[in-house]
């Protein structure tokens, strides 16, 4: 199913919770051996890509909170590795609770993304690596990092994995606006984050979203 050329959609404290559930389901299936086995090409273990999914969301929602919110760098906590080649977090889950522990601090870490968009002004911006954005822009991105790093997991847990094509749509059009347009939207997400091929382009091996505000 192609993008729609109608004007888009904005992205939405909702979409992100849609993102953050489907998420939460697809990783509850997965066996608790598992844990330990590679996510998809990353070069992490399941359990911390997941810590990392929901260190992403927990930064994003910081960068939005203070009443000056930074937008030459980040709010300044202590990101750092658990062994050398691990993500740096700032949260970790604590192993001793399992995976439904784990999951819990991805669910509580999406909420955190989830209230700071509905409640801080929408005219507000932030820093982020990938340019200044605004509460949507970071909205977009956490989905972003939901759905394509929940796809590495997938491939690492064994699981399946098909997200909502008009919740693709919606951010591919709000972060990668020259992506194409006539794909389905989810291999075409995963193509610009350069995770895939989509026949007739070639597969990046680098990329990064724009997060700047569109207006």
């Amino acid at each position: 199913m192609p993008r729609s050329t109608a004007e888009p959609l904005p992205v939405t404290a909702d979409d992100l919770e849609q993102a953050v559930q489907l998420a939460v389901s697809t990783l509850r299936e997965a066996p608790s051996e598992a844990w330990d086995s590679g996510a998809g090409s990353l070069e992490w273990d399941c359990w911390e890509t997941v810590e990392h999914l929901s260190d992403d969301l927990f930064a994003y929602a910081v960068q939005l909170r203070p009443k000056e919110p930074p937008v030459e760098g980040d709010v300044p906590f202590v990101w750092e590795g658990r062994r050398p080649g691990g993500p740096a977090n700032a949260v970790h889950a604590d192993r001793a609770a399992g995976s439904a522990g784990l999951l819990q601090v991805l669910e509580a870490s999406g909420a955190l993304l989830m209230a700071m968009v509905r409640t801080v002004p929408s005219q507000l911006r932030a820093h982020h690596v990938f340019g200044v954005s605004d509460p949507e822009g970071f909205a977009a991105m956490g989905i972003v990092e939901t759905l394509v790093h929940t796809h590495d997991l997938a491939e690492g847990l064994g699981l399946a994995l098909a997200p909502p094509a008009d919740l693709c749509s919606r951010v591919l059009t709000r972060l990668f606006p020259d992506a194409p347009s006539t794909t389905d939207p989810w291999p075409t997400l995963l193509w610009a984050t350069g995770r895939a091929v989509l026949p007739g382009h070639p597969r990046l091996t680098t990329w990064r979203w724009d997060g700047t505000p569109r207006s």
